[in-house]
């Protein structure tokens, strides 16, 4: 199983895309016999220029995507430039896991309750502030610009950005290279900037190229929060994958290539400007310039970072106070009684779905933990580190766009007669939960003492014996810390499951997705919030393992 486990880990997340990507591209040249397709042509992209708004629809996806991770990226390096080795650095740095277990279908549900005309935000300042005694006639949420829907993403990515930042930072002699720079008389925050962000960008550049790739190509946050006249181009491919008319999905397969390139293009816009930074930075570098009259930027971007995490948790509130909301009208702050009905009117759809989303999520994690140990097991016995190439493709699923693979993967699993089924489901969620469960772990993995596996192996202990009886046991937190990680990322896949689910298996995140449209804001927020309650649930079981498993013997 150790010696097999890097063949089956590359199996498993890059078998499913290359095959997906292969399973897109045929059809979208016109190639899919079971639909009558058997010549290759290209008059899919022809049919696919003529649909109306597409070009619109195009634009959206990617300057949304661009402008939401720029947003993301410049609030994370602002404010650890200008907080680092601060109280209140510190702070935020032990508050910013819960955020990044929360998934993006409740933080869009959680943002568009607080944004909406009617929502809490309009309700906490009427009619004192605003004068209103009704909801304005503002298009506040679903704007035709996407600004909504890039904000939303932009409160998403910020904390996996951050988190991905101190990982980076933690190779690093941080604190030694800003001492330095105050001694030559920088202020903190342009010393950080021009000393300490040249060297830990180099290993952002993967996780903000997954960013890319999934602000331009999203659809739950899409559905919620952006426009609908036109929609952005992944929640259009989805519709015409799903249309009644299987011909559509000729169209569709097209426009899934489409959106690979709309990911790849903003790679190569954002690769584009690091290259114009990198040619104004120098000179201002050189300059030797100290950074006087730093403290109104540091004040703007620890202010931005407030504002930021304040908005994410007025959203996730919203969700508490609807769910529980008895009648409430506007501009009323709070509902005028507390009632459980719409967990009442939940009832057995709300358990199903919760009972689906954790046997699935237990499953996957499950399967890629024991992969992920293994393949690093390997590593430690074989006393060799992969290099850069292995990065890459463990960032191969979070880079290509799910809605450019993940079609061509369901055509493969009807051809298989797997197609929705439990097992497709698991599997698909494997394919993004396998990443993230090996980036949280190789860290700690590789840096624990060897030394204590040479003594064990001294005192004639076989190297699964050692694995089993000292590594695990000391390394449970990690390993707990991991496993949590990836269960928060199988609750909040949406795509995976819709795809190969067949709209069979329903988990809290395709249920969230497709009551939005109902307009019953209680029992959306009863999804939402369980949708919380199950990541948080599974870092406060990975503590009290990691406490148990961790104790000496």
């Amino acid at each position: 199983m150790i010696r097999l486990a890097p063949v089956l880990a590359v199996l498993v997340m890059i078998g499913p895309v290359a095959a997906g990507l292969v399973g897109t591209v045929l059809p979208a040249l016109g190639w899919l016999p079971v639909l009558g397709g058997d010549t290759v042509s290209l008059d899919t992209f022809r049919a696919l220029r003529a649909e109306p708004g597409l070009w619109t629809s195009a634009w959206l996806s990617l300057s949304v995507g661009l402008g939401s991770t720029a947003a993301a990226f410049c609030l994370t390096v602002g404010f650890t430039a200008a907080a680092q080795d601060t109280r209140l650095f510190r702070a935020v740095s032990r508050l910013i896991s819960p955020l990044l277990s929360v998934p993006h279908v409740t933080l869009a549900i959680g943002l568009a309750f607080l944004m909406a005309p009617s929502g809490w935000a309009a309700r906490l300042l009427s009619p004192w502030a605003t004068g209103w005694e009704r909801p304005p006639d503002l298009l506040i949420v679903q704007d035709p610009h996407g600004l909504s829907l890039a904000l939303g993403l932009m409160l998403k990515e910020t904390p996996f950005l951050f988190v991905m930042l101190l990982a980076g930072l933690d190779s690093l002699p941080a604190r030694r290279i800003l001492a330095t720079t105050r001694s030559l008389g920088y202020r903190p925050m342009t010393g950080w900037l021009k000393a300490v962000l040249p060297q830990v960008y180099p290993r952002l550049r993967l996780p903000i190229f997954a960013v890319l790739a999934f602000a331009t190509s999203t659809v739950d946050m899409a559905i919620l929060l952006g426009p609908t006249t036109p929609a952005p181009l992944a929640v259009r491919v989805v519709q015409w994958m799903g249309d009644p008319d299987l011909t559509r999905r000729f169209v569709g397969s097209a426009g899934a290539v489409l959106q690979a390139g709309i990911a790849l293009a903003s790679i190569a816009l954002w690769v584009a400007a690091e290259r114009l930074v990198i040619v104004l930075g120098r000179p201002w570098i050189r300059a030797g310039g100290r950074g006087r009259g730093e403290g109104v930027w540091r004040a703007l971007t620890v202010t931005a970072m407030g504002a930021a995490g304040a908005m994410a948790a007025l959203s996730l509130l919203s969700l508490a106070v609807w769910s529980v909301a008895g009648p409430w009208r506007f501009p009323d702050a709070l509902p005028a009684a507390v009632s459980v009905q719409g967990w009442m009117r939940g009832g057995a759809d709300l358990v199903s779905a919760a009972g689906a989303t954790v046997t699935v999520a237990l499953a996957a994690t499950a399967l890629a933990l024991a992969l992920v140990v293994a393949c690093l097991e390997r590593e430690t016995r074989l006393g060799a580190r992969p290099g850069r190439p292995v990065d890459w493709l463990l960032y191969t699923p979070l880079i290509v766009p799910q809605v450019a693979f993940l079609f061509g993967v369901q055509v493969l699993l009807i051809l298989g007669h797997l197609d929705g089924g439990w097992l497709a489901v698991v599997w698909s969620h494997l394919v993004f939960v396998l990443p993230y469960v090996f980036l949280s772990l190789a860290g700690a993995w590789r840096r624990f003492d060897a030394r204590y596996i040479a003594v064990a192996r001294s005192l004639g202990r076989s190297p699964t014996a050692v694995l089993f009886s000292v590594t695990l046991p000391m390394l449970a937190r990690p390993v707990a810390t991991a496993a949590a990680i990836g269960a928060a990322v199988s609750v909040a896949l949406y795509l995976p499951t819709l795809f190969a689910g067949a709209g069979r298996i329903e988990t809290l995140t395709t249920e969230a997705v497709a009551r939005a449209s109902s307009g019953d804001r209680r029992v959306i927020a009863t999804y939402g919030l369980l949708q919380i309650a199950l990541p948080l649930a599974g870092f406060s079981l990975a503590g009290l393992a990691a406490r148990r498993f961790s104790r000496p013997r």
